[in-house]
C-alpha cells in the first residue's frame, strides 16, 4: 500500500492519520504538477491532486477524508467512528469544511499558497472574508471545546485532525487562534501527538517554497515563557 503525499495541508493530513494509526504503508513524495509528472498520476487521480492511496487489488483512492476512512478501517481503531458517534463526527466534518476549515483555507491561500507558487497578490477582500468566517466559527468552537477536550464526547477522532488541518500552517496565515483559549488549548493537545506535530519525521519531504509574506504574519503559538 502506497500513500502519495506532499507537505501541503491535505496530504499532510493524510500522512498524519497514517502515522497516528501506525498503518504499514509506503510513503512516496509526489509532485503531479511538476514538469513531466502529470502522465504518471493521471491514471491514479484525473484531477492530479494528492494525497492518493494505492492499494493492491483496489482502485486508487483520493481525497484525504476518504483515505482517512480507509486507513481507520484497516487499523481497526475506530479513529473514524463507525458506531453511534459516527453522525456526530460527520457533523463536525461537514460543518468544519463549510466554516472553520474553509476560513483557515481562505486566509492561508492568500498568504501561503499564492505567495509560495507566484499565483498573484494577496486579495485583501478575500482575507477579510476569511477572517470574518474564522471569528464566527472559532467562537462556536470555543463554546463547544470549553465542555470537553476534543470535538466528540468519546475523545480524539478524525474530526479533530480534519478541523485542525490548516493550523500547522498558521505561521504563514497568522489567524488569531490565541484569542480563543479553549480552541487554542484543544490545538495544543493535538500538538502533543508526534504524528500530528511532525508527520514527516524520517520521510523524504522537501520543504514548501518560501512564502515571502510569512515574516509579516502572526505566529500560531506564542513563545514559551522563559524560566
Amino acid at each position: 500500500m502506497t500513500l502519495h503525499y506532499s507537505r501541503n495541508p491535505n496530504p499532510r493530513l493524510a500522512v498524519a492519520v497514517a502515522r497516528h494509526l501506525s498503518v504499514p504503508i509506503e510513503f512516496v513524495f509526489a509532485a503531479p504538477f511538476a514538469p513531466g509528472q502529470a502522465e504518471r498520476y493521471l491514471s491514479l487521480n484525473p484531477s492530479l491532486s494528492i494525497p492518493i492511496l494505492e492499494e493492491e487489488g483496489r482502485r486508487s483512492l483520493w481525497e484525504a477524508d476518504a483515505i482517512a476512512c480507509r486507513l481507520s478501517r484497516l487499523s481497526g481503531t475506530g479513529f473514524w467512528r463507525t458506531d453511534e458517534d459516527e453522525p456526530d463526527m460527520i457533523r463536525w466534518l461537514s460543518w468544519g469544511k463549510a466554516n472553520f476549515v474553509r476560513a483557515c483555507d481562505m486566509v492561508h491561500f492568500e498568504y501561503g499558497t499564492k505567495q509560495r507558487y507566484g499565483i498573484g497578490p494577496v486579495d485583501a477582500a478575500r482575507v477579510e472574508e476569511g477572517l470574518k468566517t474564522f471569528r464566527q466559527s472559532a467562537g462556536i468552537l470555543e463554546i463547544e471545546l470549553k465542555a470537553r477536550p476534543f470535538l466528540l464526547d468519546s475523545g480524539l477522532s478524525y474530526a479533530d485532525f480534519r478541523m485542525a488541518s490548516f493550523l500547522p500552517f498558521n505561521d504563514v496565515a497568522g489567524l488569531p487562534l490565541i484569542d480563543y483559549p479553549a480552541v487554542y488549548a484543544w490545538y495544543r493537545r493535538l500538538e502533543v501527538l508526534p504524528a500530528w506535530s511532525d508527520p514527516f519525521a524520517g520521510l523524504d519531504a522537501p520543504s514548501l517554497p518560501f512564502a515571502p509574506l510569512a515574516a509579516e504574519r502572526g505566529a500560531l503559538l506564542p513563545p514559551e515563557p522563559r524560566e
